[in-house]
């Protein structure tokens, strides 16, 4: 599948982001010719409004990844459309990423005005930026699995289900889908522009520095030496390794690309065994981590540092949905799709490109972890 992107002019939006470092360093070592617009690297994953501060922590993923020097990337803010469609204008791109967002549920309670403007006016923007290409022809806005409205259901939603995010976050996303789909209606149609959306579950991996999120949270905990807390252990989502989604994206892009029929809306996500709860997770994490220690050398990077345990503390935040599941038998039917890696394997590499990571072997691992995954 990456062959089809070797020389393809690529547009990615949010690029210096979790998900879309990944992407950027799949492109590159692809061979495309990407472009990449987004905020400052480890900015566009927490709140960057006024009020806000900016992180302290410089820890990044694009920074890690090395991918600055072999893309042409412009620093900009989603929400700006002139800036962003001078820089589109001059990209002239093939296939459209859109990752851009305000992804965080938490942050989106504390400035909902700057969720709904970035996830938005941001997706209108990047629309607007499309309807004006005569050089597009694929075109992927990545949104989530919380744009349903969530009935708290055992079984998985389906594309056709409705769409009614909760809390602002999840709602803007709801909200990002439905300008797309008057977008397809009024205007790509015509132009026989294939676009289509990806609702992907939680993802997981190397990299993610993001606040309010388990695994990250996990990794913070075992670098200091404390314990994992838990806000809601029993809270069940599709966990996925973050290369799952992105080889969900990139299959999306080549075949709406190469067949205009394949456009549409898809669910993105793991195996229904794998929607497991936080507790799981944290537990996996731990004995993961734990096995690495006890076998880890003298001058290993993770001598000195002690076992990590678990802790339930809930601090009362806001509402968050208990029960998430995912129905993917659209794209597994439609596109071929299906998952490679279980959740037992994804910690596990989570663990393992974070031990790389702290022997400074960041972006080896990224290349490692993805010759593996798309060989």
């Amino acid at each position: 599948m990456l062959d089809f992107y070797k020389g393809k002019r690529v547009f990615v939006t949010g690029h210096t982001g979790f998900k879309g470092s990944w992407l950027t360093k799949i492109l590159v070592m692809a061979g495309a010719e990407v472009y990449g617009y987004s905020l400052m690297p480890g900015v566009n994953e927490d709140i960057y409004a006024e009020g806000f501060k900016e992180p302290s922590d410089n820890e990044n993923l694009y920074d890690i990844s090395k991918v600055d020097g072999s893309i042409h990337s412009c620093i900009g803010d989603i929400r700006d459309f002139e800036k962003l469609r001078d820089f589109f204008d001059k990209a002239q791109p093939e296939i459209v990423f859109h990752l851009a967002a305000q992804p965080i549920v938490r942050d989106s309670y504390k400035s909902p005005r700057y969720t709904y403007e970035t996830n938005v006016m941001g997706t209108v923007n990047i629309c607007e930026c499309v309807r004006a290409s005569s050089t597009v022809r694929s075109f992927l806005n990545v949104t989530t699995d919380k744009v349903y409205q969530n009935n708290e259901w055992e079984w998985g939603y389906r594309e056709d289900e409705k769409l009614d995010g909760y809390d602002p976050y999840s709602n803007s996303k709801s909200c990002s889908e439905l300008v797309t789909h008057s977008y397809i209606n009024s205007f790509f149609r015509d132009k026989k522009i294939a676009v289509s959306t990806a609702r992907a579950g939680n993802v997981i991996g190397g990299g993610d520095f993001a606040r309010d999120r388990i695994v990250p949270d996990c990794v913070r905990a075992a670098r200091s030496g404390e314990k994992i807390i838990l806000r809601n252990p029993d809270s069940t989502r599709p966990f996925q390794h973050v290369l799952e989604a992105l080889s969900a994206y990139l299959l999306i892009g080549k075949a709406q690309y190469e067949d205009y029929g394949k456009a549409g809306y898809y669910n993105v996500g793991p195996n229904e065994s794998d929607a497991v709860t936080a507790m799981k997770i944290a537990s996996l994490f731990a004995n993961n981590w734990n096995e690495n220690i006890r076998n880890c050398e003298a001058e290993s990077a993770l001598s000195g540092l002690k076992p990590l345990g678990i802790d339930i503390h809930s601090d009362g935040g806001p509402h968050e949905a208990n029960y998430l599941k995912l129905d993917c038998s659209k794209i597994k039917t439609k596109l071929k799709w299906a998952p490679k890696w279980d959740i037992d394997m994804a910690i596990k590499k989570t663990v393992e490109w974070t031990v790389l990571y702290l022997e400074g072997k960041g972006s080896e691992a990224m290349e490692q972890q993805i010759e593996e995954y798309f060989g």
